[in-house]
């Protein structure tokens, strides 16, 4: 599942996480169910497709409580979300929403034309609610690093080899050490767009916050396309996904590669301790980055690591018991997205390291909106733009598990 951050839990939260920790339950009666049987060579269809229906119900509830968190943070979209009079730079920003006029735009500071799509820059204000949505809606930004620039790309230069050091005695001679060595990362922010519609009716509605109906329109649509790109990216006007550098066994990692562990089996896991694949691959980064380390993988993947057990017939993945809580696996959190593949011979299906370390995202700051009330007749688009990069920035950070022999 997605993280979240602590909310106040509300009816809809409680009833939603008894129904996941209810559901987790039956799951486990029934998958104990299902391995007695194979243990006694009586495999029965029927427990099986009992055991795939309950693992279904869990998902749906871990979803439903998913969206009910989500739902429980975000600001009410009516007039009651704005607690202040809006001042004259607001009122102009209102009104070329509601009507399309742009008379004294300039005057406030909003008038700043975006050169290749024309619109104006959203205030402040505007780009700050679409990007608190985007956080709780974009699963990546919750465990990335996210920072805003103020140019077409960012620039880290980054030590590949550090500073190296020695010993001496107090009158000894020095030798003179290495320098380190240092490498370039860039981040270029290419355009994220959606081009959301209103009707006149609702522009005119004075209870309506448009700030937040804009954002609430634009957050799925953006969501998903920034996701998509955080891990699969081609780098070409998107961000660059971790998935696509150049990825090479782990034993023979160097910098710019992101190391893998094979599960030793083509599409699978082992058949006989299977588990033993994840604690490898928790192994596998660097002491530094285990402490906060997390699974990255899709709802697919969350449901066959759903049935592995320790050594002690305890299962290895637990829901979250409180709400907002993240669910985890061998004790670290679980972060599902639908983005990351499915398991299959040589796939990439699973992720594990420090991903507030390994990955940035990048936002130029400056949202753009352009009023459209031509193109689609009687509504009125908002052809809605901000510029997003992203890419791994420790390529240490992150390992994976690939499905393959080796």
């Amino acid at each position: 599942m997605k993280e979240t951050k602590q909310a106040s839990a509300s009816p809809e939260t409680r009833a939603a996480l008894h129904e996941v920790m209810a559901a987790f339950e039956s799951f486990k009666a029934a998958n104990d169910e299902r391995l007695q049987g194979l243990e006694t060579r009586r495999a029965d269809t029927l427990l099986e497709e009992k055991v795939a229906r309950i693992d279904a119900g869990l998902a749906t509830a871990q979803a439903r409580l998913d969206r009910a968190l989500s739902d429980a943070r975000r600001p009410a979209i009516g007039g009651d979300a704005r607690t202040v009079q809006p001042d004259e730079r607001r009122g102009a920003w209102d009104g070329y929403l509601k009507t399309g006029a742009s008379h004294g735009l300039e005057l406030k500071g909003l008038a700043e034309t975006a050169p290749s799509t024309g619109g104006y820059i959203a205030p402040p204000e505007t780009e700050r609610v679409i990007d608190r949505r985007l956080m709780q809606a974009s699963p990546m930004r919750e465990i990335a690093t996210v920072t805003t620039i103020g140019g077409s790309s960012y620039k880290k230069p980054v030590s590949i080899a550090g500073v190296t050091a020695g010993w001496a005695a107090e009158t000894a001679a020095r030798t003179q050490t290495d320098p380190p060595t240092l490498d370039l990362l860039e981040f270029p922010a290419a355009d994220l767009y959606a081009s959301p519609a209103a009707t006149q009716a609702l522009l005119d509605d004075a209870f309506v916050n448009l700030d937040e109906w804009l954002a609430a329109e634009c957050e799925d649509a953006f969501a998903a396309q920034e996701t998509s790109a955080f891990v699969s990216g081609d780098g070409n006007a998107k961000p660059k996904g971790f998935l696509s550098y150049t990825i090479v066994a782990d034993a023979s990692q160097g910098w710019g590669q992101i190391g893998y562990l094979a599960t030793g089996v083509n599409g699978d896991f082992p058949a006989e301790a299977p588990a033993d694949k994840l604690m490898e691959l928790i192994y596998t980064p660097r002491v530094q980055f285990r402490p906060n380390g997390r699974f990255v993988m899709n709802r697919k993947t969350v449901s066959a690591v759903r049935k592995f057990k320790d050594g002690d017939g305890r299962y290895l993945w637990a829901p979250g018991s409180q709400p907002g809580q993240a669910s985890t696996l061998m004790g670290y959190p679980v972060t599902e997205m639908e983005t990351m593949p499915d398991v299959a011979s040589g796939s990439y299906s699973l992720a594990f390291g420090d991903f507030a370390k390994g990955y940035l995202v990048v936002d130029r700051a400056g949202l753009r909106v352009l009023r459209d009330p031509y193109s689609a007749k009687p509504f009125v688009l908002f052809y809605t733009t901000k510029r997003v990069g992203g890419g791994v920035q420790n390529f240490d950070a992150i390992k994976l598990l690939k499905f393959s022999a080796s």
